[in-house]
């Protein structure tokens, strides 16, 4: 992602279609067939790449839960899922 901020316009066509321009598709880092999300807050919209915008949702949801389940370290996380694996054959 770019870390410089700069400003593209793009044309709605009469159908409502919107095709990105290629610099702002590379600082989202999508391509053809790729999934962008529009985040609509009050007046202002924001472009955002899907697939990361979904991750740091799952992130921001997750926050604290391995504390929570009383995980420490990563090897914790994986004995867990380890258990659950065994359970389910």
């Amino acid at each position: 992602m770019h870390s410089t901020t700069f400003t593209d316009s793009a044309r709605i066509s009469p159908d409502g279609a919107l095709t990105l321009p290629k610099d702002i598709c590379d600082a989202l880092g999508v391509g053809a067939g790729d999934r962008v999300s529009f985040v609509v807050q009050g007046s202002s919209v924001r472009i955002v790449n899907s697939a990361i915008y979904a991750m740091n949702l799952i992130q921001d949801e997750m926050e604290g839960e391995a504390e929570r389940l009383g995980f420490s370290s990563e090897e914790d996380a994986m004995a867990f899922i380890d258990d659950l694996r065994k359970a389910e054959e």
